[in-house]
């Protein structure tokens, strides 16, 4: 039970106890003064103050001209905690910061939800002014915890999360994360709790699970103003059973004959599929003795034209089966070594189109030449069959040309 002491200057028997004179004394001349100076208009300054549930608050009441005024602080609930510098109340949470004529401050540490409230600062004028400072008490809201999950989870399936933190006020908001990005697609619930302060907190998280999901953290994060910047979280690693996926790796892109090869069946699943199964073309390994299986590996110690064909590995877990193939085609050291050697075969092939590629030039040249001859007749020609020597010829080439055979002369 809280013991707590009201001082009043009008109460006369309250002052009566009072082992103090001095006190008295002063309050009284105090109160006589300010009658006087009422109308001067002094008010007393305060400030809202907000803090964290468990913290301290600091109630501070300020005067700017005060002619030694008292001041005093009440509670909500009207229990005067500070009258100048001397304590009311038995509750050692409250302390005394500062007391003067121009101020008042007081600390109330570990503050709870109770406190909350309006406080009232008074300075004890005729009449007496007061003015009113709201302390907010921030709920810090708890450590989220993750429900729903499962383990283990099957590919393909619907998952579903919920993310729930209780005590927060004002609510507080919670944000999904996965794979470092967010999730914005989700449900959100505020709830008040039975004190009818503070608020219960969920989000629920749909999402369909797939192999990559598998070893993947989905992070709840819980966002207020009472955590300074730092939110709680909470995570779920994700465990995400699916059937294996297979693929066959040869130590060599082009296998020789007479040299090793092995080939690696790299396999991935959840549960891990152990161990695998090698084939030949549909049927068992056709030489035990040089084809050795080891693990997920088979070793072909030596190899000949026979082993030419279809070699398949097949990976089983509890989920599935999967397998993948791989066509051996045992190559001639000596074919591959030519191989190395110029492509003779090319070069041919260049040749040839080259000299094709000249040939029609050459063609089209002479049918262009052909198509622009020129022609012309000797004089000689024009007149020749008409007279008896070379002279008379040119004399009836020059009247007769219509009628002279032409003899045409090509040039180029």
């Amino acid at each position: 039970m809280k013991y707590y002491y009201s001082i009043f200057f009008i109460n006369v028997l309250w002052v009566s106890t009072l082992t103090i004179p001095g006190v008295i004394r002063q309050h009284q001349a105090a109160a006589s003064k300010n009658k006087l100076k009422g109308s001067q208009g002094q008010f007393p300054l305060t400030q809202n103050v907000t803090v964290v549930e468990g913290g301290t608050a600091i109630l501070t009441c300020r005067v700017d001209q005060n002619d030694n005024t008292s001041l005093q602080w009440s509670n909500p609930a009207q229990q005067t905690l500070y009258f100048d510098d001397k304590k009311a109340l038995r509750d050692n949470r409250i302390e005394l910061v500062r007391a003067s004529w121009h101020e008042l401050s007081i600390s109330v540490s570990d503050v709870s939800l109770s406190d909350e409230g309006q406080y009232t600062c008074s300075l004890f004028t005729m009449p007496v002014k007061t003015s009113k400072a709201y302390l907010t008490v921030l709920g810090v809201p708890e450590k989220p915890q993750i429900s729903g999950f499962s383990s283990p989870v099957m590919e393909g399936d619907l998952m579903q999360l919920t993310c729930k933190t209780s005590g927060s006020k004002p609510a507080a908001d919670i944000r999904w994360f996965k794979n470092d990005k967010e999730i914005k697609d989700v449900k959100y619930l505020k709830e008040e709790d039975a004190n009818r302060k503070t608020f219960t907190v969920s989000s629920t998280l749909d999402f369909r699970v797939d192999r990559s999901d598998d070893g993947v953290a989905v992070i709840c994060r819980v966002d207020h103003e009472s955590l300074n910047a730092t939110p709680q979280v909470a995570m779920q690693v994700l465990e995400i059973h699916y059937t294996p996926s297979v693929k066959i790796i040869p130590s060599t892109p082009f296998p020789q004959e007479g040299q090793p090869l092995i080939l690696t069946c790299e396999s991935k699943g959840k549960p891990l599929p152990e161990p695998v199964l090698w084939t030949k073309d549909g049927g068992e390994l056709p030489d035990p003795d040089r084809m050795v299986v080891s693990g997920r590996e088979l070793n072909i110690l030596f190899l000949n034209k026979t082993d030419n064909g279809t070699y398949r590995c097949e990976a089983t877990n509890t989920i599935g089966q999967s397998s993948a193939e791989y066509v051996l085609i045992v190559h001639d050291p000596n074919a591959l070594a030519g191989q190395t050697g110029p492509d003779h075969a090319l070069i041919g092939g260049i040749v040839a189109v080259v000299v094709f590629v000249t040939l029609c030039s050459i063609f089209l040249l002479g049918r262009y030449l052909a198509r622009h001859k020129g022609t012309y007749l000797t004089n000689e020609a024009k007149g020749a069959e008409d007279a008896p020597d070379a002279d008379t010829a040119i004399i009836n080439a020059e009247g007769s040309q219509v009628n002279a055979e032409e003899k045409k002369e090509y040039f180029i």
